[in-house]
């Protein structure tokens, strides 16, 4: 079945049969390509849109309708969603929220301005970027630096509730959207870098009171998990399997936070994320697996039960933080439809795993430059089973404190960091933003101090070598195969969350800020335009009065740019990457500015 398709079926058959399983105002956009209800687009989180009067004929025609300044400086992530004849705009942190009104040349309809204490931004890692507004029942949802979560009158911008998710005197901050299932709406945390234990929280809609938590390791009751049912590659975890991997009380402060994206499959009645890096970066300091750091979950949104885990880098020595989006699909493998879930990771390798049993079926390099580990081991019968096999020359902890590693492949910014990738059910192809980068990684020791980095280890990056000498590549996969069907390289990281269309195109952003769109068949290019900054939004696509319209925020920052977005100039600031990305202040400047296209009249 068909992708694009089955997110329409299914919302028509909740809707009509079991209204319970998934939130009916979300699922109505979902069936609806004219809006764009969804940072991912829809549950599934393919950022695919059904319009297509923009196409592969047209496309190059293309031009600018209008622009919106938000105001706001530093990194744009996430998008603008559309919901009816209304925009709705977030910034970066301070996250005001701007509702347009489409019908009247983008006036606007409210500006929601939060008050937050400014000294969050001394405990962001990574840029004050915000990844997105949520939408369900006349309510936008806005998850705050802070880690308000705030739920806002669609109408009129009035404040409906509020509830705090974290201590950022602590170091924990929101640099991520959230996802609304049913009556909950379902948040994580950042702060990895501060030694925050990582959770997912789930708050009730209609008044904000929390309905669970699950935090990414310790005690079973905490983590939400039944030892004899939640599996881990089709086996129990057992009593006390995150415990078992840390050394005393280190899991208390030992990352596995959950900033990256949230996806749910209503007829599993699953969700589905990601946990980050644990923390120290420095591994000496926490012998063990560290589980369940660097893991995909699938839980129940209800509860918060786990039902399966993945780890797929134990005892994390390089910061391959493992919050990458996982893309649900339904493809034929072996002439069997299975449910499929896809994620890129940070390490470098293309997963594909079985979302209803988390059994996995591919693990293969998306970036041939990775060299950190060999292979995933991918035979059931051997105890390595599902672990990526390490080679020594890289290992950070084999290498010993102290000592600097050299030429790790990917950087700690990984293969693809947090800009989400697109699939088009009309290719069965998955098109992914990749980073083309590698490092030298120095770990050494360093003490706990809540509110304080706990980072331990100094990072240089620098382009692939041997390659083409850009950082990034834009690429073609078949998940079904782990491998690449076509590759586009860029100079600098494509830091753009990319998006597919039933016109047989696929858009992203650059860096140096060019909206690209490309052939979803070949690559080729077939449409380039420079907006005013650096691009690290995702690009989405709406219909209003019959006419199809693409936008994107600019606005250079993020990891990858960090040196402009913060002034920064020493090599080894921004955790390494203001020396690898200091030539993009040759190409871009500060910018916030909303650029929205179309075809001409």
């Amino acid at each position: 079945m068909k992708n694009g398709v089955y997110g329409l079926l299914a919302g028509l058959l909740l809707t009509v049969a079991s209204p319970v399983l998934a939130n009916e105002s979300v699922t109505a956009l979902e069936g609806d390509a004219k809006q764009w209800g969804q940072q991912l687009g829809n549950y599934a989180g393919t950022r695919y849109s059904e319009l297509d009067q923009i196409n592969k004929g047209n496309v190059g025609k293309m031009q600018v309708a209008w622009t919106f300044s938000t105001g706001v400086l530093r990194g744009h992530e996430g998008s603008p969603l559309v919901i009816g004849d209304v925009m709705y705009v977030h910034t970066p942190f301070p996250n005001v929220v701007y509702a347009l009104d489409l019908k009247n040349d983008g006036k606007i309809i409210w500006k929601y301005t939060p008050t937050q204490n400014p000294d969050v931004i001394g405990v962001m890692c990574c840029d004050t970027v915000y990844r997105g507004l949520a939408y369900a029942d006349d309510t936008i949802y806005l998850h705050q630096a802070d880690t308000t979560l705030v739920a806002l009158d669609s109408k009129t911008g009035a404040v409906k509730w509020s509830v705090v998710n974290g201590d950022p005197t602590k170091g924990e901050t929101n640099t991520a959207t959230v996802t609304i299932v049913r009556d909950k709406v379902i948040v994580g945390i950042s702060g990895g870098e501060y030694g925050v234990r990582g959770h997912v929280t789930a708050y009730n809609t209609k008044d904000g009171t929390q309905a669970w938590r699950a935090y990414s390791t310790g005690p079973d009751a905490e983590m939400l998990v039944d030892p004899e049912k939640t599996t881990h590659l089709g086996k129990p975890i057992g009593k006390d399997s995150s415990l078992n991997t840390w050394e005393g009380d280190q899991w208390q402060i030992g990352g596995g936070t959950t900033w990256g994206w949230i996806t749910y499959d209503p007829e599993l009645d699953l969700i589905y994320y990601g946990t980050g890096n644990p923390s120290t970066w420095n591994p000496a300091q926490r012998p063990g697996d560290n589980r369940w750091s660097m893991t995909i979950m699938a839980r129940n949104p209800d509860t918060g039960m786990a039902k399966w885990f993945y780890q797929k880098t134990p005892h994390d020595e390089w910061d391959f933080d493992g919050i990458n989006e996982n893309i649900l699909t339904d493809q034929e493998i072996d002439g069997k439809m299975r449910k499929l879930l896809t994620n890129f990771d940070r390490n470098g390798f293309g997963y594909t795993l079985d979302r209803e049993t988390g059994e996995l079926l591919v693990a293969e390099k998306f970036d041939p430059a990775v060299n950190w580990a060999t292979h995933v081991e991918m035979d059931p019968a051997s105890d390595q089973y599902g672990r990526p096999q390490v080679v020594a020359e890289y290992s950070t902890e084999q290498n010993g404190e102290d000592t600097n590693s050299t030429g790790i492949c990917p950087a700690a910014l990984g293969s693809k960091d947090q800009q989400p990738a697109t699939y088009s059910p009309k290719t069965e192809l998955f098109y992914v933003p990749t980073n083309h980068v590698c490092m030298d990684y120095e770990p050494f020791r360093v003490s706990y101090t809540a509110g304080q980095p706990y980072v331990g280890a100094t990072l240089s990056m620098f382009p692939a070598p041997n390659s083409h000498g850009g950082m990034g590549n834009f690429i073609a996969w078949d998940a079904k195969e782990g491998k690449i069907k076509w590759s586009l390289p860029e100079q600098f990281s494509v830091w753009s969350g990319a998006m597919a269309t039933a016109g047989d195109i696929v858009f992203y952003g650059t860096l140096e800020g060019y909206l690209k769109a490309v052939d979803s068949e070949t690559g080729e290019e077939l449409y380039r335009f420079k907006t005013p900054s650096g691009i690290i939004g995702n690009v989405f696509t709406y219909e209003l009065e019959g006419k199809q319209y693409v936008g994107v925020l600019s606005g250079i920052g993020g990891w990858a740019g960090i040196g402009l977005a913060a002034g920064l100039t020493n090599a080894n600031d921004g955790l390494g990457a203001v020396g690898g990305y200091a030539a993009l202040s040759d190409y871009t400047a500060l910018g916030g500015q909303l650029t929205i296209f179309k075809l001409p009249d």
